[in-house]
């Protein structure tokens, strides 16, 4: 007999190689998840695209106070777009990657221009937003209107490689075999289907990590093909490198933003300049933040004489 067409159905795909994944992660993410704002049931579409650019590489502990503060200050795209761009960048303080808050900004204009200041739920139209690309889209879509959609974050491609493929890590770069798994795993029923998309990058955050995963807590531990080859070593282990953060021009930029959101003007060239020792790198790094639209050069008659943020 088939299926109750009244009952959302939580499997997988028929046939799926991960069929009854969500039946098994659900529960757990029930008793687990943890209490983070943007998953309240108070949450807007709104809050949820600002914590998805703010934890593009940003670790959840540093984003929840910073999204707490903006969200008090910016509630909506319309006010967020009517903000200065220096009072933007101040806010954004330390989360890195400033240029994440100037296309935020870009997107709440956007969104105010052409979707009447409320975030859309269509896929392209989103993918249309600055900023905004397959996985946002995919994760506003799923995490604030509840549609089904494929959401493929590092933390579900690792859960996935292990549990599925058997690989201790994916693949350095996404490939479109992950996305037709990760597809064919997702459940049909988008209310089931989004609440697995949230509950398996928990998993992953939490629990299936890089470095330390914690087998004995996984609730798929019971059909985990890693786990059951006997955890083998990261294949791609040799392209995968990590920058150190000393010395490097991210830290220089890093320290010339902090300069000047810590003034309410400008700050002179000399005292720009005074912030690193290595003169080269550190033109090098202020010419890249003025291209960027992160800084403004101060100049009088053909004389830069400091830089301050944008308006």
């Amino acid at each position: 007999m088939p299926d109750d067409p009244d009952q959302p159905r939580a499997t997988a795909r028929s046939g799926a190689p991960g069929r009854g994944l969500a039946e098994a992660v659900l529960p757990w993410y029930d008793e687990h998840a943890r209490d983070l704002p943007w998953r309240h049931a108070d949450r807007t579409p709104w809050g949820v695209l600002v914590s998805e650019v703010m934890l593009q590489q940003t670790p959840v502990v540093r984003v929840e106070p910073a999204w707490r503060a903006w969200m008090a200050r910016w509630p909506d795209p319309a006010d967020l777009a009517a903000a200065s761009s220096a009072d933007v960048l101040r806010a954004w303080d330390r989360l890195g990657y400033p240029r994440r808050a100037l296309r935020l900004q870009e997107c709440a204009r956007q969104v105010v221009v052409r979707h009447g200041g409320q975030v859309p739920d269509d896929e392209s139209a989103l993918r249309a937003l600055p900023g905004v690309g397959t996985y946002t889209a995919a994760a506003v879509r799923a995490f604030a209107f509840g549609h089904r959609a494929v959401v493929l974050d590092t933390n579900v491609r690792r859960v996935l490689a292990r549990a599925l493929s058997g690989s201790a890590l994916p693949a350095p770069s996404q490939t479109a075999g992950e996305v037709a798994l990760a597809e064919s795993v997702t459940p049909d029923d988008e209310a089931t289907a989004a609440r697995w998309s949230v509950a398996v990058m928990e998993l992953g955050a939490l629990v299936c990590t890089a470095r330390a995963p914690r087998c004995d807590l996984c609730p798929l531990q019971d059909r985990c093909a890693w786990l059951a080859a006997g955890r083998p070593a990261d294949e791609h282990a040799h392209r995968r490198r990590t920058q150190p953060w000393a010395g490097t021009d991210r830290q220089v930029r890093g320290l010339v933003m902090a300069l000047l959101r810590g003034s309410a003007g400008s700050v002179s060239a000399a005292a720009v300049a005074a912030a690193w020792p290595d003169d080269e790198q550190q033109d090098r790094c202020v010419a890249g933040l003025v291209a960027d639209g992160l800084v403004r050069a101060v100049v009088v008659g053909d004389r830069v004489v400091g830089y301050r943020l944008p308006d």
